[in-house]
């Protein structure tokens, strides 16, 4: 393999010696080599992610008409507030069939009914330790997906990283929480996620887009766009698809609409829009999913107020 010096590689990419130095010693510029003090680059490294650059992504297929889903919302919002009985009906059944799809799309095994049991309290013969873990603990996700919510928190990378410690408690400790450490490929996917050494700077400038740019988009948008945006970059060694589902859910609660889910029978049309917003940037089909799936939901709930 051919290497270049860092002032090489500081002027191919435009950027200071010293940057360069950083990223080698952060591990951020892949394969790189220290030799009697002096940083190598292999000549073939591509440029390291940096979030404190612009970074104008061209997204295709905002454009969607909510007027119907803005409609069905204010009716919504026209019976507020609701019972403290209803309000604990619809959380209680918004819990368990997240809950029971969410993990059947990640190959969980429990049924429906079986996710209702273990949620309270009891044991299931013949299922893995981790299936029950993945239940008890989506839904302490959930919760806190709630609690950033009533306390106006907004999203950090930080809160993203406590949401998925939560997804992998007691089934992952070491890689609870922390960004991975090796490079993955998704099967079925055309999309390859980044490298590992790229992760935190994706992550920063994710944040970053989030607060600053996509603000003017309306929030069905922004929840399709973090999901997709998030799940793209792949930050974790497992637990990706539910964290990315979850941070869906909070944008959408988040500016008052209801939660959507994403049903196992679904998956595969699920997967295929995923993939192409990962591969052409082009979200329409996705935002299409998530409205209609809106609209099932709003359904359901003006079916019982």
């Amino acid at each position: 393999m051919k290497y270049i010096t860092a002032k090489e590689a500081s002027e191919r990419w435009k950027i200071s010696d010293r940057r360069i130095r950083a990223l080698c010693k952060e591990g951020r510029i892949e394969g790189a080599l220290k030799i009697e003090g002096r940083w190598l680059v292999p000549n073939e490294a591509s440029k390291p992610v940096d979030a404190r650059e612009s970074n104008k992504k061209k997204y295709l297929g905002l454009n969607y008409d909510f007027t119907y889903i803005d409609s069905l919302k204010n009716k919504i919002d026209s019976h507020r507030p609701f019972s403290k009985r209803l309000i604990n009906s619809l959380h209680e059944k918004l819990i368990i069939e997240w809950t029971y799809n969410t993990n059947a799309i990640e190959g969980n095994t429990l049924t429906m009914s079986e996710t209702k049991v273990v949620l309270e309290g009891i044991t299931i013969g013949g299922k893995t330790m981790r299936e029950h873990l993945e239940v008890i603990n989506h839904k302490e996700a959930i919760l806190f997906v709630e609690d950033l919510i009533s306390n106006k928190e907004s999203l950090s990378e930080w809160n993203i990283r406590n949401l998925h410690g939560l997804i992998l408690k007691g089934i992952d400790n070491e890689n609870a929480g922390k960004y991975r450490k090796e490079n993955v490929v998704i099967g079925g996917a055309k999309h390859i996620p980044p490298k590992n050494f790229e992760i935190e700077d994706l992550m920063k400038r994710l944040i970053l887009e989030y607060n600053n740019e996509w603000y003017k988009y309306h929030p069905i948008v922004r929840a399709t766009l973090l999901h997709g945006e998030f799940v793209k970059i792949h930050p974790f060694i497992d637990g990706n698809g539910r964290t990315s589902r979850l941070l869906l859910n909070f944008e959408l609660m988040k500016n008052g609409y209801i939660p959507i889910i994403i049903k196992n029978e679904n998956r595969a049309k699920y997967y295929e829009v995923l993939d192409e917003a990962h591969t052409t940037m082009n979200y329409k089909p996705f935002i299409d999913l998530v409205s209609d799936l809106e609209i099932e939901s709003q359904s359901l709930w003006l079916s019982v107020i």
